[in-house]
């Protein structure tokens, strides 16, 4: 099979589409209960979860219920979904969603002395499916603008093909070519990968309905992921003279030898490099979400100050989230735009060759020019 892990996505698209649509009671609400808590609401919004809420009302909320995996060490596999969870007892085998303590908002089961324990969890959560669901419609993106391209490629594209040839170019030619050097064809198919993913994300996560909505990019594991792949494609194709700068590099021997001061400073920082990829696309993103759901938290926090007030707060933090919201859509293409020119950075830095080569090169081109 020439793409089997397109055919498991495809696969696992189509189970998400076929799951059926969840209404859960909720309780009524509580005339006397307190007042909004901001901070719990925008902690809410972006974690994880075993369901993807569409709309909500006063006495309920319609979700699409995800697949539950769970392994526990009395009672084996589990397999089920999430709506299982929401019923009067709000647990099902013994499995539930626990609201407080280290293991907040996961699904966990007690143990014989009644400690909560997590199970191993391989469930399908929010961000999972929002991430097949992404990486489904990345790929057809993709391959219906490849084919395009095949069959007329020396045709003038417009719209969405024209759109997308630009974007792709634009990349390739300002950013990757620069950046990585001779060798960047090599590279190119993974950081345009990374580049139209991590970009794709961040535009989902804008759209606050389904779909969309999932605090993908603004998941750290996902981050995390991402710079772990730079790190490893950075160190495993990186040339001699990369690992000699790394371990002897060109400086006193002083600062090498009896003390590797500066080899472990190259070394700290071939890591430092990558965990920074990671913190700023995690917290540029977050940072996003919180200030709009803060923005928007004003029209709740304000309804017990009359109606004068609400209604001047309501309109200003229309306003400000409106115009947030547009700054994020910047936001999202900047993230990607970073993330990739400086992942190409790296690469054309681990490329480096000897200052000997680099010599010898420079009088080829100076005697090729004068011939």
């Amino acid at each position: 099979m020439k793409y089997p892990f397109h055919i498991w996505m495809w696969v696992c698209g189509l189970f998400l589409m076929a799951l059926p649509l969840s209404a859960s009671p909720e309780s009524s609400p509580d005339p006397q209960a307190e007042e909004l808590n901001v901070k719990e609401m925008i902690l809410e919004h972006l974690a994880d979860t075993y369901e993807w809420k569409i709309t909500g009302w006063d006495n309920g909320h319609i979700t699409v219920p995800l697949p539950v995996i769970l392994h526990s060490k009395t009672s084996g596999w589990h397999l089920f979904l999430s709506s299982k969870l929401h019923n009067d007892e709000n647990s099902f085998n013994g499995f539930y969603v626990t609201h407080k303590g280290k293991y907040k908002g996961k699904i966990v089961e007690r143990d014989a002395s009644g400690a909560e324990i997590r199970p191993f969890d391989l469930s399908l959560t929010k961000n999972a499916a929002s991430l097949i669901f992404s990486s489904i419609l990345l790929i057809i993106l993709v391959m219906s603008v490849a084919r395009s391209l095949r069959r007329n490629p020396m045709e003038g594209k417009k719209g969405f093909i024209g759109l997308m040839e630009m974007f792709i170019m634009s990349i390739h030619d300002d950013v990757i070519k620069p950046a990585v050097g001779k060798d960047h064809a090599r590279y190119a198919p993974f950081l345009l990968t990374v580049f139209f993913f991590i970009f794709l994300n961040n535009l989902l996560g804008l759209v606050p309905v389904f779909p969309g909505g999932a605090n993908v990019t603004g998941n750290i594991a996902v981050t995390m992921v991402l710079a772990i792949s730079t790190l490893l494609v950075v160190n495993l194709t990186g040339t001699k003279e990369y690992y000699k700068e790394i371990f002897w590099p060109d400086v006193p021997k002083w600062l090498k030898v009896p003390v590797p001061l500066m080899p472990v400073i190259e070394l700290v920082g071939v890591f430092t490099k990558p965990f920074a990829l990671m913190i700023r696309l995690f917290a540029n993103i977050t940072g996003g979400h919180s200030t709009v759901m803060g923005l928007t938290a004003i029209v709740f926090v304000t309804a017990s100050m009359g109606a004068t007030i609400n209604a001047s707060m309501t309109a200003l933090s229309v306003i400000f989230t409106v115009f947030i919201m547009l700054v994020e859509l910047l936001v999202a293409f900047i993230q990607a735009y970073v993330f990739t020119m400086l992942s190409a950075v790296f690469i054309g830095m681990a490329r480096v060759e000897s200052h000997q080569k680099e010599k010898e090169l420079v009088e080829t081109k100076y005697k090729t020019i004068n011939k």
